[in-house]
């Protein structure tokens, strides 16, 4: 067990030490040493768990696509809106996020690696699809469509937000965002009732962080 918990942190050391090398550097520009360094392992043991710089970039998406802080919403057009400003909270405070961000939209890279663009197209095309269903939104949306449109205007808005504050006014800017999409996609009587405050992502993680909490708590009370 206590080698099991080893190799957990080591592994955890040397995907957030690649992270914050890729999201500063690029994958081209990210050398293993500096990975290595930043970890505080040995070559042996970085090898053990990843065997190329690769490897190590899969590593860090997979990392970011596991990392869930959705909350089941009576508005499936409220969960689409979660998602989005509960990326723009994390990105300034997640290495991971941000490497994963970096790492999806290398053009060369993303064919070796991977991306999680895919995943993130795929989660909101499915939220707006159930939020068609349900008569949240207009009759001329196509979920898949707008899915896209808002995921390149999401990104382009994290790039621009990057530029000018270092992600420090990011999910005012996504808020932003919402409010001036939302009213081409929504029905009126849905629009009316949408959060898309800026604090709107720090409450939603704090709030699934809570939920991950008590469900581990009833877990280890059952054992």
């Amino acid at each position: 067990m206590a080698r099991q918990e080893r190799a957990v942190r080591t592994r955890r050391a040397v995907v957030e030490a690649a992270a914050s090398v890729f999201a500063e550097r690029g994958y081209a520009a990210a050398t293993i040493a500096e990975i290595l360094e930043r970890a505080g392992v040995t070559k042996g043991a970085l090898y053990f768990h990843f065997d190329s710089k690769d490897a190590l970039a899969r590593g860090v998406i997979e990392a970011r696509i596991t990392r869930d802080h959705r909350v089941p919403r009576e508005l499936k057009l409220q969960e689409w809106v979660d998602t989005g400003m509960t990326l723009a909270h994390q990105v300034p405070r997640d290495v991971i996020l941000r490497a994963g961000i970096r790492l999806s939209g290398d053009l060369q890279g993303r064919t070796l690696f991977g991306s999680t663009w895919p995943a993130w197209v795929e989660q909101s095309t499915a939220l707006l699809t159930e939020a068609r269903e349900r008569g949240e939104v207009l009759p001329h949306v196509e979920p898949a469509q707008t899915a896209e449109c808002f995921f390149g205007a999401w990104l382009g808005t994290q790039a621009f937000s990057e530029a000018a504050s270092r992600w420090g006014d990011l999910s005012e800017r996504v808020s932003v965002l919402y409010n001036h999409m939302l009213p081409a996609v929504a029905t009126p009587a849905a629009l009316i009732r949408l959060d898309t405050a800026p604090d709107r992502g720090a409450r939603v993680v704090r709030e699934a962080e809570a939920e991950h909490a008590r469900r581990a708590a009833l877990v280890t009370s059952e054992v």
